[in-house]
């Protein structure tokens, strides 16, 4: 396989995510994919920084819209200096979290107008779309449970649990926007049975082809 794919995974905390990233990545290596995972926010050395900013739970006082700031700078810097050189040099890139968490965490969690974020998205993303998209969904309670046995939370962890509502329900009404490209996946499931309905969906777009 010679094609670049561009993957990412979405979903609220304790999703399971990090897990799936490697099952994949080992995948996609065993069918001749050169892979490069990344991250947001701290897929670059810059955008390492600005990741430091926004989870320090000491941050309280940082306003919704200098936080959204803060991600597309981060996302700025990440696609032109990380993303899309690798594209273009035939890697499949696998991002755990992309634009979809701004429409997550600020629009939908924050209360912020989508107009401020559709006119970011323009301006930063542009074309740079992924070719497919995991959301990771599981129950509130289930993200709750799993996350509080990690130790230490940073700054979004310990938002309120109305604000860890309104998260999840903006990244399934993201998930009615774009059904072609983002894939609803029920993470209350095993690793195995995750991972075979992620596969199910890769094998059944035709990107492996």
């Amino acid at each position: 396989m010679n094609k670049s794919l561009f993957i990412t995974f979405e979903g609220i905390d304790g999703a399971g995510k990090s897990t799936q990233i490697a099952m994949l990545k080992e995948y996609l290596e065993s069918k001749g994919c050169k892979v490069l995972l990344t991250r947001e926010p701290g897929g670059s050395n810059i955008g390492n920084s600005i990741r430091g900013i926004l989870l320090d739970k000491s941050n309280t006082a940082m306003s919704p819209l200098a936080e959204l700031l803060l991600y597309y700078a981060d996302r700025a810097q990440h696609i032109s200096e990380v993303i899309v050189p690798a594209l273009e040099d035939g890697y499949c890139v696998i991002c755990d979290r992309y634009f979809d968490s701004s429409y997550a965490y600020q629009l939908a969690g924050r209360r912020l107008d989508d107009s401020v974020l559709d006119t970011l998205n323009q301006m930063v993303v542009d074309t740079h779309m992924p070719d497919i998209t995991f959301l990771m969904d599981l129950s509130l309670e289930e993200s709750i449970s799993r996350v509080s046995g990690r130790g230490e939370s940073d700054r979004l962890e310990l938002e309120s649990l109305s604000f860890k509502e309104r998260v999840r329900h903006g990244f399934l009404e993201q998930a009615k926007k774009y059904p072609q490209r983002i894939a609803v996946i029920n993470a209350m499931q095993s690793p195995n049975a995750i991972f075979d309905d992620i596969l199910a969906r890769i094998e059944g777009s035709g990107l492996l082809k």
